[in-house]
């Protein structure tokens, strides 16, 4: 007889596929305009905070430095990412964005409210408010089982 799985465990299960489906589904979107849900995210991350280190993005981004760097790589080559020194330590460069990303961040935007839109179909924004807090409960806990070492 196969063990029932308690709400709890239904609803990680379903959140994991939903995450899952959600980096799949928005790949395929960010595709449309030759990019992918990496260099998306990067580019969006980026335009909340220009002037960032490299180290600063990744760990806002929670990737490895050497994955941001090829991505940050790809993006300087497309002309949407540009380095420029670091006056305060010549070692580092700091990101920002060029005027060419901005009509690509704008259809970057337009997809994002689609993408959004077509997964929450049938939800309204009561349903939604109690959804996102209690995806910020649940990420407030495991950040703090993380940073307790429980």
């Amino acid at each position: 007889m196969t063990p029932t799985l308690s709400p709890a465990r239904e609803l990680a299960f379903a959140l994991h596929d939903v995450a899952r489906l959600f980096r799949t589904y928005s790949n395929q979107r960010a595709r449309e305009i030759r990019m992918t849900r990496a260099q998306w995210a990067v580019l969006v991350k980026l335009r909340s905070g220009e002037g960032v280190n490299q180290r600063e993005l990744a760990d806002r981004l929670d990737l490895a430095p050497i994955t941001l760097a090829r991505l940050i790589d790809k993006l300087t080559a497309s002309g949407l990412v540009e380095r420029r020194e670091d006056i305060a330590d010549r070692r580092a460069n700091r990101l920002f964005l060029t005027p060419k990303a901005d009509p690509v961040l704008e259809r970057l935007d337009q997809l994002g409210e689609d993408v959004a839109g077509r997964a929450m179909t049938g939800l309204d924004a009561h349903a939604i408010r109690e959804i996102t807090d209690g995806l910020a409960r649940m990420r407030a806990n495991l950040k703090n089982q993380l940073t307790s070492g429980a």
